[in-house]
């Protein structure tokens, strides 16, 4: 087997409307593809998030706190997306830490999914280049 790279995670959500505006008005991303009980999130390249409703036959198992889910993201300016964020009353798990790699910072979605924010710090080689995300667990 030779995986090329991801093509979606798939979040099981309460309310698919308002996931929607998290992660499409609140968090900026574009809808790729929308049906009636499914929505795709993303950039023209790499992977996308899909936002699937939970079935009301089985009852969702709890936010990634519990078991372990953490989406993450990469920003350009993590303070300014977290001042975006304070003022849109979004629920910060774990505000903003410096470490090496860059600045990181954990949200929660509306269901209690950790979302990584992440800003890699290039200072010392301006030419390094990531093609994956490297952040920070929430521990």
């Amino acid at each position: 087997m030779n995986i090329k790279r991801i093509g979606n995670i798939i979040l099981e959500v309460k309310d698919l409307e308002n996931s929607i505006k998290f992660y499409h008005e609140i968090l900026g991303m574009p809808i790729k593809n929308e049906r009636r009980n499914w929505v795709d999130l993303g950039q023209q390249s790499g992977g996308i998030l899909s936002l699937h409703p939970a079935s009301i036959t089985t009852s969702h198992t709890g936010p990634s706190k519990e078991n372990g889910i953490l989406i993450g993201l990469t920003v350009g300016d993590l303070h300014s997306a977290m001042e975006e964020l304070s003022a849109a009353k979004i629920e910060i798990f774990r505000d903003i830490q410096e470490r090496q790699a860059g600045k990181n910072a954990i949200i929660l979605d509306p269901d209690g999914y950790l979302i990584s924010l992440f800003e890699p710090d290039f200072s010392d080689n301006k030419d390094k280049q990531t093609s994956g995300y490297v952040g920070f667990t929430p521990e």
